[in-house]
């Protein structure tokens, strides 16, 4: 066991010689196998950064969750070049009340009015988005609270003139001032901050619950007692009112394995009551398979591209091995003729192709795990480089030395002795 282990050290000890006697030809041999390696763990990272940033927003909304949202029908919005125009379109108060009480499955119903309004402090202003809502918003759309506390059931029922900001908000607004207690205008109505919670930014594509940046949070039936449900803006010369009573509702369904049943159930609901598709029906659950199903495709794809790099190295790796076994034909003949056995020649010339793959494996990982490094912090996109990755990279790359590197080995064990004696 002991001359068997000191024979494979000799023989990894010569093969790590003969690489040295070619320095710049094995660091060019290897540069395809350090590259392919980088891009195989920079790319995986990177797509399992973005993929992971998707899903995270995703999951914020809440696997439990269906999001009902206003919609502008496409005939109106193209009306909208009148000089003049009148619009009457989205979700209903009753909307809400209806799937409180006519679907099990949902447990809370929470109905949203977005508004766009200034808001201001003193001498300083800020245009925010004045989320109306009831308490049961902060329950399933959770956010830390950083200072005081959210609106509670009380402040709905007395339609009290209190508020919650985003942190940022808070900042922007508040500045240095002692956030909790102050005194906010929004829009000639006072309100008083009462709690202040973590800013987050949502994913637009999926909903606009989320809170941005600049959100404040009011009660809903104080909200609609000062602005009602009639909306201006100014366009190019043209003046668009609109009537819109809730801009969204979410409907919480209490077992996941009833998500999906529900939100057909509400759709078949809002056809009934709605003459127009003026709404839409958005389900994370849904939405959050889609994201996983589409980021496996995205790695595969990924994969399969960088995938391309090691292969062009392993074919680099074949041909130095292949030339070097034409270089070193007399010496292959001197060997067998003393006895070495045609093993030990397919071991030399493997043990070489692995040393190739290993080393440049080796720097390719270092490389890949810089690289999202710099794309994070150059570019602010999110990376993630995974211990899978970084394997799979890895035992690969050790592959495609083994594999590449049996033809040349196989090949010089088979030289005739007598042959390769003679070859000059």
């Amino acid at each position: 066991m002991s001359f068997a282990v000191s024979r494979l050290g000799r023989d990894v000890s010569l093969g790590v010689k003969n690489l040295l006697l070619h320095k710049l030809r094995s660091f060019l041999t290897m540069l395809g196998l350090v590259f392919g390696v980088g891009s195989v763990i920079a790319m995986l990272a990177i797509g399992e950064g973005a993929s992971r940033d998707a899903l995270e927003r995703i999951r914020r909304l809440g696997s439990h969750n269906i999001m009902l949202e206003s919609k502008k029908p496409p005939d109106e919005a193209s009306s909208q070049k009148k000089a003049s125009f009148f619009s009457i379109y989205g979700l209903l108060y009753s909307d809400a009340e209806r799937i409180a009480a006519t679907v099990p499955s949902v447990d809370t119903v929470v109905p949203v009015k977005a508004l766009v309004k200034r808001g201001k402090f003193h001498d300083r202003a800020l245009d925010l988005r004045v989320v109306c809502t009831t308490d049961d918003w902060f329950r399933l759309v959770d956010r830390e609270v950083i200072a005081g506390r959210v609106m509670n059931a009380r402040d709905i029922r007395e339609f009290a003139s209190v508020a919650v900001l985003t942190e940022w908000g808070a900042r922007r607004l508040l500045a240095n001032e002692h956030a909790v207690g102050e005194t906010l205008t929004i829009d000639r109505n006072t309100y008083q901050v009462v709690g202040i919670v973590r800013s987050e930014s949502g994913g637009a594509e999926a909903s606009a619950t989320p809170d941005g940046q600049t959100d404040v949070y009011i009660p809903l039936a104080a909200a609609r007692q000062r602005y009602g449900d009639m909306f201006f803006r100014r366009t190019q010369g043209s003046v668009i009112r609109e009537k819109v009573e809730l801009h969204e509702i979410i409907a919480h369904v209490a077992r996941e394995d009833e998500v999906e049943a529900t939100s057909r159930a509400l759709e078949r609901i809002l056809e009934t009551s709605h003459k127009k598709r003026d709404y839409a029906v958005n389900v994370p659950l849904q939405l959050l398979r889609e994201a996983e199903a589409t980021k496996r495709t995205f790695s595969i794809v990924l994969g399969a591209i960088a995938g391309i790099s090691l292969l062009v190295g392993g074919i680099g790796i074949m041909n130095i091995m292949l030339a070097s076994v034409t270089e070193r034909t007399r010496e292959i003949g001197i060997r067998r003729a003393i006895g070495a056995r045609r093993f030990q020649i397919v071991l030399q010339f493997l043990i070489e192709s692995l040393a190739l793959s290993v080393i440049g494996g080796m720097i390719g990982m270092a490389l890949g795990v810089a690289i999202p490094f710099v794309v994070t912090h150059v570019a602010g996109m999110p990376t993630v480089v995974t211990p899978m990755s970084l394997a799979l990279s890895f035992g690969i790359s050790v592959g495609v030395g083994i594999g590449f590197g049996i033809y040349p080995a196989i090949r010089a064990s088979k030289l005739d002795p007598i042959i390769a004696l003679r070859y000059e």
